[in-house]
């Protein structure tokens, strides 16, 4: 009777941990996505819950079946009752309606729609279930080998399961196949019948270089995120898993982007005062060390003249005029002197028209922690380097405007 009542016992026991809730697992890594260089790690390889990030492998599959003239963009896909009924977050796509191609992965894109996930995933594979048998497939194919999907949205399954590293090994497959629809990932906003939806992934629009992926939240999982961010042409992959809120997660990913951005010679472009106002009885002057040699054509200064009061501190010559050339403009600054000169260099050749006399300046500022090298072009008025600035800008390359007096 005891060892019955122990057996029962025992039972109901692993019954209960099974149905309990998993605690979410903390989970990062951020690779460089040309070279596959690990920046940084924890339990890159420990399998958790995808949550939404599921969706960017829905959307893998949707712009697979599109290169494959199996959809359209514009083709109208069914609603079934079973996508009108999934949980939110959703559209409110009503059974036997119909919702466009483009229009479903802009909604998975932002909104990251569970109903759009099961339009999609049916109007590919005929039922969810066969779909995520698909996903999974592909997903080996891609060298996701510890990851198994159970359906298209990232709704609650046990068996659905993945680890950062998978989900950067799909980020980088979704940038190298579909290069002709990764620019979607970047739209922050998409509208819907007459309502907008903004996209989840705050880092779009506060971190500088990010374009793009996808976030992902249930109570199991924690708050997820996938985040491609390029800066002077070098793109790093950051994936977080199991952060406590979106906030918190948001903000150890910029931590450790900056980590490895700093490890590969790449800090972010400080934010520049702006230009000063002119006053013909006190006007600015530059701050520069001996000329260096030809051969590497690097300003020396011993203080940052980023900073503001350091610069008020100067006593100007009153004699001193500003020629209309002063202005430049600053692409990034390195932790080593080489990548900040190809990154002035690149600037100067994706420029269209530059005033003649444009040059590369590298600018090295000696900091508590090391130096630091500014790729820099001189030689603009303020028409042409915000020009320029915005030129190189819509190529997704950093560029802030240099005002007068802080060369």
């Amino acid at each position: 009777m005891n060892l019955g009542l122990k057996l029962i016992t025992t039972m109901l026991l692993t019954l209960f941990v099974l149905m309990a809730p998993a605690q979410a697992k903390y989970a990062s890594l951020v690779i460089d996505a040309h070279t596959g260089e690990v920046l940084y790690s924890r339990n890159a390889d420990t399998r958790n819950y995808p949550a939404s990030l599921t969706k960017m492998m829905t959307l893998y599959m949707a712009f697979d079946a599109l290169e494959k003239g199996k959809l359209t963009m514009k083709q109208k896909l069914p609603v079934s009752k079973r996508a009108a009924g999934m949980a939110p977050s959703k559209l409110g796509l009503r059974y036997k309606g119909t919702i466009s191609t483009k229009d479903v992965i802009m909604a998975l894109v932002t909104k990251s729609a569970n109903d759009a996930a099961v339009v999609m995933a049916e109007a590919i594979g005929g039922k969810e279930t066969t779909f995520a048998r698909m996903m999974t497939k592909k997903a080996h194919s891609l060298g996701m080998t510890r990851t198994t999907f159970r359906n298209a949205s990232g709704l609650p399954n046990r068996g659905q399961l993945s680890t950062a590293r998978d989900m950067s090994k799909l980020a980088i497959a979704l940038k190298r196949d579909f290069p002709q629809y990764y620019h979607l990932f970047s739209t922050q906003s998409y509208k819907y019948k007459n309502r907008s939806y903004r996209n989840h992934n705050k880092l779009l629009a506060s971190y500088q270089g990010t374009d793009g992926i996808k976030t992902g939240y249930t109570r199991a999982s924690g708050f997820n995120l996938v985040a491609s961010v390029v800066r002077n042409n070098r793109r790093l992959i950051g994936v977080v898993f199991g952060g406590k809120t979106g906030r918190s997660r948001d903000r150890h990913m910029k931590e450790i982007l900056d980590k490895s951005f700093k490890r590969v010679g790449i800090t972010q472009v400080a934010k520049l005062p702006a230009a000063p106002k002119r006053n013909p009885r006190r006007e600015s002057v530059f701050v520069s060390a001996p000329p260096l040699p030809k051969s590497r054509p690097v300003l020396t200064a011993s203080t940052d003249l980023s900073l503001p009061g350091q610069i008020a501190a100067i006593q100007p010559d009153s004699s001193a005029v500003q020629p209309i050339s002063d202005w430049g403009i600053q692409v990034g600054a390195f932790r080593k002197y080489e990548p900040a000169k190809m990154a002035a260099d690149q600037a100067l050749a994706q420029i269209k028209s530059t005033p003649t006399g444009t040059q590369v300046h590298i600018q090295q500022v000696d900091k508590a922690d090391g130096s630091l090298y500014r790729a820099r072009l001189k030689g603009l008025d303020e028409i042409a380097a915000r020009n320029a600035c915005r030129e190189l800008k819509q190529q997704r390359m950093s560029c802030v405007a240099v005002p007068p007096g802080l060369f």
